[in-house]
């Protein structure tokens, strides 16, 4: 006999966060309290702000497929407040993924840090035009946080209720000590900034990455809800072992020839009845050829020439074709981006 009890048994929740299907869903809520190594602090209640603009990478991140292996990576970061270092060759698909996670967990807009030699720490945490206060003193004595803005890492270091996505671009373009002066930022999430300590303790209003002003007790930016951070490397070269153990890695391969099939079927979706099939298998296979000689072709080369040669020719009907115009533009837009024939 079956009792009322276990009648209505609770059936427990997949543990994944993150499930990759598109849907967007505030899941984000039941994920449990970070693991007691990570902060000292305690963290503050997550809730969902109601300003957040939850649609703004809609369009970029509903075409990207998400593979298991990514799934499982995001949610281990997640759990464990870890950023995800995503080493992989160029153009797989490798930053998308945060956009993808951002709109599916409504964390509101990617904030992209673009990485090159000369990015430091602390102008990813924030800028300071000491320049700027100089002249205008000349006038009279203007507040320091008025020429203080805060950057990608520092906006989202300020989060205190709701994680923000952190976008941190070709890390692998840094120099060497980059790496190393980011270790504690990512252990910690938190940062001084001296010239606002020096005013004391009350808070000061800052613009933040977006330009909103934000306020900052005492001159310490200290993050509340970690932020969901991605890390792209390209492999260019390696990183020091207390970096990647701070980091949860993923490798993210050249994708095989379905993989490569239901890319092109999911960002040409609206041109599905379109789309010559027969034609889109030969491109895929010389594509796969390519990766597979190791030649450095990228994904979206695929789809530029899938999308030019296939997808517009199937819409236009009332323009004309020429058959050695498209064969010579496959062969540009698929042509390797290094090697003898590049």
């Amino acid at each position: 006999m079956i009792t009322a009890n276990a009648e209505h048994k609770h059936e427990p929740k997949d543990w994944k966060v993150f499930l990759g299907d598109g849907g967007q869903h505030d899941g984000l809520l039941s994920l449990p309290e970070p693991p007691p190594w990570r902060f000292s602090r305690e963290p503050s209640k997550l809730e969902l702000p109601a300003d957040l603009d939850l649609d703004k990478d809609a369009k970029r991140a509903a075409p990207f497929k998400a593979t298991e292996e990514m799934i499982l990576a995001v949610n281990s970061a997640l759990y464990l407040r870890r950023p995800l270092l995503i080493t992989g060759k160029p153009g797989i698909g490798k930053s998308t993924l945060i956009y993808k996670v951002a709109h599916e967990l409504m964390f509101g807009p990617v904030i992209r840090w673009p990485i090159t030699s000369r990015s430091t720490v602390r102008s990813g945490v924030y800028e300071y035009d000491a320049v700027g206060r100089l002249q205008a003193s000349k006038s009279g004595d203007p507040p320091v946080e008025q020429y203080l803005t805060l950057g990608p890492l520092g906006t989202a270091l300020l989060a205190k209720t709701w994680p923000r996505p952190l976008l941190i671009d070709e890390i692998d373009k840094s120099d060497l000590d980059f790496a190393n002066d980011l270790l504690n930022v990512i252990e910690e999430g938190e940062y001084d900034i001296p010239e606002l300590q020096r005013l004391g303790p009350d808070a000061r209003s800052v613009c933040d990455y977006f330009g909103q002003k934000v306020d900052i007790p005492g001159g310490r930016l200290q993050s509340e809800q970690f932020p969901f951070v991605v890390m792209t490397s390209n492999a260019e070269r390696e990183f020091p072992a207390p970096f990647l153990r701070r980091c949860v890695r993923l490798t993210v391969m050249p994708p095989d020839i379905p993989k490569l099939t239901a890319i092109v079927e999911s960002h040409l979706a609206q041109h599905e009845g379109k789309l010559n099939w027969s034609k889109i298998k030969t491109l895929v296979e010389k594509f796969d050829g390519l990766q597979t000689e190791n030649q450095e072709v990228s994904t979206d080369q695929l789809l530029n020439a899938v999308f030019l040669t296939i997808a517009v020719r199937g819409e236009e009907e009332d323009r004309k074709f020429d058959e050695k115009e498209i064969e010579a533009l496959e062969q540009a837009l698929m042509r390797p981006l290094s090697g003898p024939s590049a």
